[in-house]
């Protein structure tokens, strides 16, 4: 029986880097797909929201830049990570990139909020080694305050990769005065200890590093007068995960 023939596949790509101990495990390629459904008071990236034609790329094409990479990415125990925006806004393509990477033989990590991962097929979560999952907010009025969606999804999705088996690293970015409400603190960390799978807790000072994207699009930027967390309450919240049995960075 002949092997059928691939059928050309496109999508989005904001932009590709490579980068070490952000992304997932060593060092990585990591292409950020364009467009995303939330938007995070904190969001450092306000030029990836909107899918933009100039950004439609074929898989083959990206593919091609990614092989000029894989040998050095696998000696440096890499791999190739799909971010975004947000990459489930693209499944299809989101699921062809992680398989032809899989197939390369590099682990593959997926970056995303959980907000759309319904539409994460079986055969795209069988082509990811770890899943980045941002839990934003374990209060769900908190959660609605940060991002303009919902929760719901979001844990649906972290307890439908534990039930699976797949590895998680939870994200959760600390913005004093919006996030750091102990009670939405510890319904994060009680979710995240809930999920079998987890196998550390990034805990993120929020930064004003994207201000200057903002004021390039002309929007404004929400949170220009918010500080970054003194270290005192960085360790009181990473305190609190800690307390539920994981472990934080």
């Amino acid at each position: 029986m002949s092997t059928p023939l691939r059928t050309a596949i496109a999508g989005a790509v904001h932009s590709w880097d490579i980068s070490t101990g952000v992304d997932g495990p060593g060092t990585r390629f990591v292409a950020f797909l364009g467009g995303c459904p939330l938007r995070c008071l904190y969001c450092q990236n306000p030029d990836t929201w909107r899918m933009r034609p100039g950004q439609r790329t074929e898989l083959d094409t990206l593919w091609t830049i990614v092989s000029g990479y894989t040998r050095f990415i696998q000696v440096a125990g890499g791999g190739l990570t799909v971010s975004g925006g947000e990459p489930l806004l693209q499944p299809q393509f989101a699921e062809a990139l992680l398989h032809r990477a899989r197939e390369a033989g590099l682990h593959t990590a997926l970056d995303t909020s959980g907000f759309l991962g319904d539409r994460a097929s079986d055969a795209l979560l069988d082509a990811t080694s770890l899943v980045l999952l941002d839990i934003k907010s374990g209060d769900p009025d908190t959660y609605r305050r940060v991002t303009g969606g919902d929760l719901a999804p979001t844990l649906r999705f972290a307890r439908r990769l534990a039930h699976r088996g797949v590895p998680m690293w939870i994200r959760f970015v600390l913005v004093p005065g919006l996030t750091d409400d102990p009670s939405n603190v510890d319904a994060a960390a009680r979710h995240a200890a809930s999920l079998s799978t987890v196998e550390r807790v990034e805990v993120l000072p929020f930064h004003r590093l994207g201000a200057a994207k903002y004021e390039a699009l002309g929007v404004r930027f929400p949170l220009a007068g918010t500080p970054a967390p003194d270290p005192a309450l960085l360790e009181r919240v990473r305190g609190q995960f800690r307390d539920r049995g994981l472990l934080v960075y």
